[in-house]
């Protein structure tokens, strides 16, 4: 199994977020989203603009409980192998003070086989991240076709709460909300 550690991002690490954010995309789209969408999104340009945001959402997040996670190979790697972004939900039926949102959560694909564990390690980490911050409840979107993502997180105690959306991606593109109830934090 390979070793791996996450930590909180750097401003230094969003570009690496970006590169995975896109290789992520590349594969896991691939067959689920237009062909015309994915090529705009994971565009050298979009890069750059992924660079941006992410950079601007590490240095400059909304709230303190908006946070980026980055798995690394090792303690004191600045290869950003994956990540994850989270904060409160931003869903119109959900109350941000008590619900938390995963945003997004990618691994490079030539680091998926067999995982090594980056995306379990950066699910617990969100998720301790979550309970030490008050909220009660995780949600997060997940394509309906997205067999892998929906796997992955029912296998990690999450379950379809029965909303579902489109997005408009040059077509609808349809999307499923999970969620799952948080442990609370340990006492001091």
């Amino acid at each position: 199994m390979t070793a791996g550690f996450v930590r909180s991002a750097r401003a230094s690490d969003a570009a690496g977020l970006a590169r995975v954010q896109v290789a992520s995309w590349r594969t896991t789209l691939a067959e689920l989203v237009p062909a015309e969408v994915l090529t705009e999104l994971t565009s050298d340009a979009a890069l750059a603009g992924w660079s941006e945001r992410w950079l601007e959402a590490i240095v400059n997040p909304p709230t303190s409980r908006h946070r980026v996670h980055v798995a690394v190979p090792e303690a004191g790697s600045a290869d950003v192998v994956g990540f994850a972004a989270s904060g409160p939900a931003t869903d119109e039926d959900l109350w941000p003070g008590t619900d938390a949102e995963l945003y997004e959560l990618h691994v490079l694909p030539e680091h998926t086989a067999g995982d090594g564990g980056h995306a379990g390690r950066l699910l617990h980490a969100v998720a301790d991240t979550f309970s030490e911050d008050g909220f009660q409840m995780a949600y997060a979107w997940a394509l309906a076709d997205d067999a892998a993502r929906i796997e992955f997180l029912s296998g990690a105690g999450w379950g379809q709460d029965g909303v579902r959306s489109n997005l408009d991606m040059g077509g609808k593109v349809a999307v499923v909300r999970l969620h799952t109830r948080l442990s609370p934090a340990p006492a001091p």
